[in-house]
């Protein structure tokens, strides 16, 4: 159910005038919580139950790590947490790509190896609610956030459709907070929602899918009948599609949220106008590029 869909829109205004419509912050949050599996269920109901095991494992064993204040067994329940979730997503990501190498490396030094036809299928936003996910075990773990969330606010957490698919991957610390004293929002955010919203589509409708990709596909189908002008202004087309498809949707993602009183952290800042790598990294998926550097290159 991509955000410019027709079902999406649907959808969201259902879901939306029902918020608007119930009385108690109980009834509102278990809404969106229905609604998040309900959005995740529609591009492939099976792997709804994957998303609720990686959710209930992590909430049980960040609930361990709280309740205990021996080193040695809060590393291990932290291992847990990051080999399983690392595990469940190098199988769906790599999980091909290294059976196909195996079998190369059979064949290179002399066996004939032909394993059963795999159909592996990625699981839409893996990355995103896994890393999301991991997040909080890590947090609790270094004591930068709380372990006794109610598991409905932690489910809805890691679910919450704005950021599910596409992101952008937000933090445990920087999210329940606003979950659990959720509240309705005012008419200037519901106004700044729905504009970032609108102007993402228009980003990713009009400029990524409607100007720029029809260009990108005709000369890198066919790069052998264009010349080099031709070649160079596709390879711009293309640096503009990708900025334009990735930040549109990120822009969607932040204004949905800011509809509902949620508050999501910047994406994108301008990264065509960085001057150099490291501060293009600052500026382009500026989630991903944090929690590596929190969660993996600093430590």
């Amino acid at each position: 159910m991509a955000f410019n869909s027709l079902t999406f829109l649907l959808f969201f205004s259902i879901v939306y005038g029902l918020y608007w419509m119930l009385p108690g912050l109980s009834a509102r949050k278990t809404l969106l919580l229905l609604a998040s599996y309900l959005f995740y269920a529609a591009w492939s109901p099976p792997y709804v139950f994957l998303l609720l095991l990686s959710t209930s494992l992590d909430w049980w064993l960040a609930r361990l790590i709280g309740n205990t204040d021996a080193p040695k067994k809060r590393r291990w329940y932290l291992y847990l947490s990051v080999v399983a979730n690392l595990a469940l997503l190098g199988y769906f990501k790599y999980g091909e790509f290294l059976l196909d190498n195996f079998v190369t490396l059979f064949a290179w030094i002399g066996f004939s190896y032909q394993p059963i036809q795999s159909s592996i299928i990625l699981p839409l936003g893996i990355s995103f609610y896994t890393f999301a996910s991991l997040s909080y075990t890590i947090d609790v773990y270094r004591r930068d956030t709380r372990s006794d969330w109610k598991l409905t606010d932690y489910m809805l957490f890691v679910s919450f459709f704005p950021h599910l698919i596409a992101g952008p991957i937000l933090r445990a610390c920087h999210l329940l907070p606003q979950i659990e004293l959720l509240r309705k929002p005012s008419a200037n955010e519901v106004g700044w929602g729905l504009a970032m919203f609108v102007f993402g589509l228009f980003c990713k409708v009009v400029m990524a899918d409607g100007l720029l990709a029809p260009v990108v596909d005709e000369v890198y189908s066919s790069p052998e009948k264009f010349g080099m002008i031709d070649t160079w202004v596709a390879v711009l087309a293309f640096s503009g599609q990708i900025y334009y498809d990735f930040g549109g949707y990120s822009l969607c993602a932040i204004g949905l949220a800011r509809c509902f009183g949620i508050h999501f952290p910047e994406n994108n800042r301008h990264p065509y106008a960085a001057i150099g790598i490291a501060d293009f990294w600052h500026r382009w998926h500026i989630s991903l590029s944090t929690w590596l550097r929190d969660y993996h290159y600093i430590p």
